[in-house]
């Protein structure tokens, strides 16, 4: 797919909304678990998303889950004796994986926009980067030139770095994600990838 041609304009605040408007709702029609379709509720099948991939927790997350699973017994050893400590580590270890994983995000590509979405909340309008604000996506690190790039989860096995460059109310930015197949999360923003 070679892409559409970028103008380095901002398009008008209207399209972004109207943009972001229909990613929301293309979205909203489409479980957490993207491989299980649309929503029963939804009264209209939404269409397909474009690209879809899962983000681990992060640190903080990671810090809870394991201060959970160690505080926990540790509370219950020091009231009530070692004992009762042990009783409670299966407990405590499901809390804290039950914690981490329901703090796994979704990075979801659909016709319209690109969103970081956590299960169980809704995709907020204004954390929708619209795909007509995307300039330039690049496999690796963001080029020197670029504005600092904000983060948008962590390392994982198997997935390689892509810089995102988009057009915000006061100029350039750039984000960084850690896509399983970079050629497609490309392709799914309708911009080649640059290597």
């Amino acid at each position: 797919m070679a892409g559409r041609e970028r103008s380095r304009s901002r398009p008008p605040q209207s399209v972004v909304a109207r943009e972001r408007r229909s990613h929301v709702e293309q979205v909203r029609g489409h479980r957490f678990v993207a491989g299980w379709g649309p929503k029963r509720s939804a009264t209209v099948v939404p269409a397909p998303l474009r690209y879809w991939q899962y983000r681990p927790g992060g640190p903080v997350a990671l810090g809870l889950a394991v201060a959970v699973a160690v505080a926990w017994p540790a509370v219950f050893g020091w009231i009530a004796g070692w004992p009762a400590a042990r009783e409670e580590v299966p407990l405590a270890l499901a809390a804290g994986i039950a914690l981490y994983v329901l703090s796994t995000g979704r990075v979801t590509v659909s016709d319209h926009g690109v969103s970081f979405d956590v299960a169980g909340r809704r995709t907020d309008e204004a954390t929708v980067l619209p795909s007509v604000l995307v300039r330039e996506v690049r496999a690796g690190r963001a080029p020197g030139e670029w504005s600092r790039p904000t983060r948008r989860g962590g390392w994982w096995p198997g997935r390689t770095r892509v810089a995102v460059q988009y057009l915000a109310d006061d100029g350039e930015h750039a984000l960084t994600v850690w896509a399983r197949d970079p050629d497609a999360f490309a392709a799914a923003l309708d911009v080649p990838l640059a290597r």
